[in-house]
């Protein structure tokens, strides 16, 4: 259209100049530029709309894709980033893609294709005018790579720095209760300003470049299109070229270099879009432990699904994984374990066997960093041990499918997670198809039915992101009926009890005894009083099984775990 356009209007021109046509003879060549205009205009808006519509595909795949392998490498990944880190790629990362396949990818294939196709109509009329376009061409991607190699550097810096913003705001939007209570509140807003300083001077800097580069280019094509100019007119002040041949392509040169420029304009939405899609790719890139499907996530849509939270089938290392569904209480046996967390100097396990028993209730005990934590992460394949095995019955734990797994074991964490929505949805979490009779029950039996019933909406009330307004008691009662509603003969407990006043305490813990009844159960204790109730006690120290025995045998033996008892200290 561009080449029809240019050849159309010199037609014209040279009829009207040259040959003395009125606006009658002219008006069906007029008619036909018209027809030419509108569709290089429809062309140009239905390639536009292609183009977004393609970048909101990507986007929502990449997006898609991003949450599949967050959710598949699991904590063994997360627990080293930050929410701001890990949030900046999932929105501004993707984000900043949509100008580069919206805009840059598409103007690429137009600054290849379109100087190309006016090249091969030039060369026939005019050998000269071909040859100062070829060889002016390469001027402008020239400049564009050696400015843009500095704008893709300052893009990263840029990038970062963004990320290293959003951690240091999230971080301190998710603590200000405690930098108020602390009166730490200035001197964080001193450490938002500095991360604020260092992306707005990154963010100059590559506008720097990119308005440097807009100059270089603009200046670039304007001497070139002069110098087409200039010889062409030369030649046809001696008559050495035909008018209408001379028009043509004095016509056409801005078109042939427009390409390029806009290129170089949207050379720094490529540059941003690498610089994001790097950052994406390099979560993209891990191998994960298992592989698994984003729960609640539609394989069609982004929308969250509030009563599909159950994981999907993964695959696992080691073993052909099998769905097996576990229904009675299983004995799970821990044999020479060793497991090292990456970056770490000390062993996380060493050489740690020990059995929980069905129908029993295992407490770990030890000091902080002792292994006790580490232990329920392999138990909930969250991790893979280095060497050793775990055994449910006769089963390797390796062999059996993660998300079977998963959903034989229910876990009440020392501080469970509660997301925004309903309270049922935050009970159903557990159990994505259970009943309102079975939610009634569950809420029973943790102590908080009379609660929920005092709520004005009962189990319809909006809870916020982790459940600010609840006290630490009712966030404990809500994961522990989470854990009554799941029903799964494995329980894995990290003191529940803990941080409370002593008569609520008391009352979690008598709902924590009937819990553990008829399950497996593996305990973290701190306190005594928890650990007396064990059937059998586990006492860790450095990664290692020092004593393993009943509450009162471990006693007779007057070992480390009598020390602790006679001190009276609390095992953390």
């Amino acid at each position: 259209m561009i080449i029809a356009q240019a050849a159309s209007l010199s037609q014209v021109i040279a009829e009207v100049f040259l040959g003395g046509q009125t606006l009658s003879q002219v008006s069906p060549l007029l008619g036909i530029l018209l027809v030419i205009i509108l569709g290089r205009s429809l062309l140009t808006i239905l390639a536009e709309g292609v183009a977004a519509t393609a970048a909101i595909s990507i986007k929502t795949s990449l997006r898609e894709e991003l949450f599949r392998r967050l959710f598949a490498l699991g904590p063994a990944y997360l627990q080293g980033q930050t929410s701001g880190y890990l949030a900046t790629r999932a929105l501004q990362g993707v984000d900043n893609l949509e100008a580069y396949f919206s805009q840059y990818l598409p103007q690429l294939v137009l600054a290849a294709v379109i100087p190309l196709s006016i090249l091969v109509f030039v060369f026939p009329l005019d050998a000269l005018s071909g040859i100062v376009l070829l060889v002016t061409a390469p001027l402008i991607p020239l400049f564009m790579v050696l400015i843009g190699s500095t704008a893709e550097s300052l893009t990263r810096r840029q990038f970062s720095a963004l990320s290293r913003m959003s951690a240091v705001f999230l971080d301190t939007l998710q603590g200000f209760a405690a930098l108020k209570a602390l009166n730490q509140s200035q001197a964080r807003a001193g450490k938002i300003k500095q991360a604020s300083d260092r992306y707005r001077i990154t963010t100059m800097s590559v506008l720097r470049i990119t308005f440097l580069s807009s100059l270089a280019l603009e200046l670039v094509a304007a001497i070139s299109t002069a110098v087409v100019a200039v010889e062409i007119g030369l030649r046809l002040l001696y008559g050495q070229l035909a008018f209408q041949q001379a028009f043509f392509i004095l016509v056409i040169t801005p078109d042939f270099y427009l390409p390029l420029r806009q290129l170089g304009l949207r050379f720094h939405a490529g540059a941003t879009g690498i610089s994001a899609a790097r950052a994406i790719f390099e979560i993209l890139d891990i191998p994960p432990t298992n592989n698994a499907r984003v729960p609640g996530i539609d394989s069609d849509s982004l929308t969250p699904r509030s009563r599909d939270f159950a994981t999907q089938p993964q695959e696992g290392r080691g073993h052909p994984q099998q769905n097996i569904k576990i229904t009675n209480p299983p004995a799970i046996i821990f044999q020479k374990i060793n497991f090292h967390y990456p970056g770490r100097a000390n062993d996380a396990l060493n050489d740690t066997s020990f059995t929980a028993y069905p129908n029993q209730v295992t407490a770990l005990v030890g000091a902080s960093g002792s292994g006790k934590s580490t232990c329920l992460q392999l138990l909930l394949r969250f991790f893979e041990p280095q060497s050793g095995q775990i055994n449910v019955d006769d089963r390797p734990l390796n062999s059996t499918d993660p998300a079977a797994w998963r959903r034989s074991v229910a876990w009440v964490p020392q501080q469970p997670y509660l997301f925004q929505g309903t309270l049922a949805d935050n009970l159903r979490i557990a159990k994505d198809n259970a009943t309102e009779v079975e939610i009634r029950r569950a809420v029973q039996l943790a102590e908080l039915a009379e609660w929920v019933e005092s709520l004005p909406q009962g189990f319809n009330t909006v809870l916020d992101e982790r459940a600010v307004k609840l006290s630490g008691g009712q966030a404990q009662r809500l994961a522990l009926a989470r854990a009554f509603l799941k029903d799964a003969p494995v329980l894995l407990l990290d003191e529940p009890a803990s941080h409370l006043d002593l008569d609520l305490e008391d009352r979690i813990e008598n709902t924590v005894c009937r819990l553990c009844q008829g399950r497996t159960v593996i305990l973290i204790a701190h306190r005594m009083q928890t650990v007396q109730r064990a059937d059998q006690v586990v006492v860790l120290e450095s990664g290692r099984v020092i004593e393993c025995g009943s509450h009162f045998d471990l006693l007779a033996s007057r070992g480390l775990y009598a020390r602790f008892f006679s001190s009276g200290s609390k095992m953390a």
